[in-house]
């Protein structure tokens, strides 16, 4: 994936941690989805293709990240 300009990206968070600010953002962008920490808006962003995305939400749905 290529650099990236995430100036005008509109950030989002699960509807379940509304009030907390320790979560993960997740903004859609041209080539894919970008993940960041709420709490640190300036920091690092992680970039992953369409199907990378799709593969980590298959995993989430599949129980594969459980503890």
């Amino acid at each position: 994936m290529t650099l990236v300009d995430l100036t005008n990206a509109v950030w989002r968070k699960s509807s379940h941690s509304a009030t907390q600010t320790n979560c993960v953002e997740i903004s859609r962008v041209p080539d894919g989805v970008a993940v960041r920490d709420s709490k640190d808006p300036d920091g690092p962003v992680l970039l992953f293709t369409p199907g990378e995305w799709a593969a980590f939400l298959a995993g989430v749905r599949d129980g594969e990240f459980e503890l």
